[in-house]
């Protein structure tokens, strides 16, 4: 076996799935962009992040002790703490409500704030060791209202330890979004309230859609919204997470990837050196070991480690982990299917096949969280891009011949489809979907525009 070839294996090896539903990752799987330093810190009390970006990675990472330590002096202040879910993806009835209980709740004119008190309440007497009405969620709302002294007194009351609780997934407390505005709402009115006790601390994980929205609408947000963080992935940060998994692949695999770049081993788990975790000689060099210097047979087509973070930008020039990794693996494969005796592990072709297989997850991911997306842009399926707006709308309108209210669907809508083509254009827009040119014309980042069907003069092809 060549050396390209085990390297190839070796990327196959590799645990680069990074969709997380509340299990504890595998502790080489942990990197911490500098990025996102401040995002884990205590007083960072509301993330925010696209589809992808890590935050239910970081939800489930931050309830493991051993995770914790693992990020060691960075963030010193997760040491010696207690850490909970406050809602997440996974179902956990006795510890948060879920979307069934929510609607009900609401059904009855409850106020989302009370409710997200009461899971609050629920931890802290879990952890006191204290009895508090929890037969269902209503009936501990019932007590945190009729006995507010009894559950002030439960908050005040010293405390031998410190705890962080977490919320992730909120989106899927609701299919509106006034429901869902009211319940995000509530929630930080929540974690506002529980600034008051020492000690205390709460994180709130909010996608970016939800964040632009009025759930800051209540007086003194703004001690929240100074906390606000964003993960965000710089293409140094892709790549120094590539080598993380890399290095830590099982067995000789994992061996192999350590001698192409620098490493160190701390409580059996190998880490990269500092110089892999920028955009360094060192970092260049130990991609081109995989693919080689050039995106085809010489420098006009590109580098492939600009190239392979470049193409799976979204509109706002954001390119998620999940992305990223999706395409490697796939253009390892893809490699060894095509091009086994290629003298890199990753042939230049496999890499575009790559970026194939990442639009195609994307979309899929796109059609869960917004599923009026695919009936709006595979309508636009054969076009090329750029194009005038001009031209989308006539085929938009071939489509709903009754305008953008056509667009039909039993999840949360586009937000501003009551002003028609225009707000439907702004959504995509926001999203990352779609880019304005100058010239006015309609543009679409490769990342979405090859698993939609799109076309572009010299760009990655979508498949057929």
């Amino acid at each position: 076996m060549t050396l390209a070839q085990q390297l190839r294996e070796a990327i196959l090896a590799a645990p680069l799935e990074t969709s997380n539903f509340a299990e504890t990752p595998q502790a080489g799987t942990l990197y911490l962009p500098p990025s996102h330093l401040k995002a884990l810190r205590l007083d960072a009390h509301i993330v925010v992040g696209g589809r992808g970006v890590g935050k239910s990675f970081w939800t489930a990472a931050l309830q493991s002790n051993p995770l914790r330590k693992q990020l060691g002096a960075a963030v010193t202040e997760l040491q010696d703490i207690e850490v909970s879910a406050g809602f997440s993806n996974a179902e956990a009835i006795e510890n948060y409500p879920n979307a069934d209980v929510f609607a009900a709740f609401l059904d009855q004119n409850g106020a989302p704030y009370d409710l997200w008190r009461a899971v609050i309440l629920r931890w802290v007497a879990l952890k006191a060791a204290e009895s508090i009405p929890n037969a269902s969620w209503q009936a501990t709302v019932d007590w945190l209202k009729q006995k507010p002294e009894d559950a002030a007194r439960l908050m005040q009351r010293p405390r031998g330890w410190k705890g962080l609780i977490l919320f992730d997934a909120l989106d899927r407390t609701s299919t509106d979004w006034r429901r869902m505005d009211d319940i995000v709402r509530g929630l930080l009115r929540a974690a506002l309230w529980l600034k008051a006790f020492p000690g205390l601390y709460a994180k709130v994980f909010l996608r970016e859609d939800q964040a632009e929205r009025t759930v800051f609408n209540f007086p003194d947000a703004s001690k929240l919204t100074a906390t606000k963080s964003d993960l965000a992935w710089a293409r140094h940060d892709l790549h120094g997470l590539l080598w993380q998994r890399l290095i830590n692949a099982p067995g000789t695999h994992g061996e192999q990837m350590r001698s192409v770049c620098t490493n160190i081993e701390q409580d059996a788990v190998w880490h990269i050196a500092t110089d892999m975790k920028s955009e360094s000689e060192a970092q260049k060099k130990a991609f081109e070991a995989l693919a080689g210097p050039w995106m085809g047979r010489d420098r006009r087509r590109g580098v492939p480690y600009t190239w392979s973070v470049g193409h799976l930008a979204d509109g706002r020039g954001q390119t998620s982990p999940r992305s990223f990794l999706a395409a490697i693996r796939r253009a390892a494969e893809d490699s060894s299917e095509r091009y086994p005796q290629h003298d890199y592990a990753l042939h230049f072709e496999s890499i575009k096949r790559g970026i194939q297989k990442a639009s195609e997850i994307r979309v899929q991911e796109i059609a869960e969280d917004y599923p009026w997306v695919p009936d709006v842009l595979t309508t636009l399926s054969g076009m090329n891009v750029p194009i005038d707006f001009d031209a989308v709308i006539a085929k938009w309108e071939e489509k709903f011949p009754g305008g953008a209210q056509g667009i039909s669907t039993t999840q949360l809508p586009a937000q501003h489809v009551d002003r028609g083509w225009d707000g439907v254009r702004e959504d995509l827009q926001r999203l990352g979907l779609l880019e304005v040119r100058k010239d006015g014309r309609i543009d679409m980042p490769d990342l979405y525009r090859v698993g939609f069907g799109l076309g572009r003069r010299g760009g990655v092809k979508p498949k057929n």
